[in-house]
């Protein structure tokens, strides 16, 4: 049996709803986390996790 680790969030550092095994893929996924409320596009490959960083769309004030 694979070994599987908890996904922790980028942002506050908890435990997420989701595991990963040493050969998950995943690609352009959007974590989210029940703690925090945030949302994350994470990629991971070899239990490797990489943040996707995206702009943020946010309102001008004039």
């Amino acid at each position: 049996m694979k070994e599987q680790e908890w996904i922790h969030c980028p942002v506050c550092g908890n435990k997420t709803r989701l595991r990963i095994r040493e050969d998950s893929i995943l690609i352009n996924f959007p974590l989210y986390c029940p703690k925090c409320r945030k949302e994350s596009l994470i990629a991971i490959k070899n239990k490797k996790m990489n943040i996707i960083k995206e702009p943020d769309a946010q309102t001008q004030s004039q």
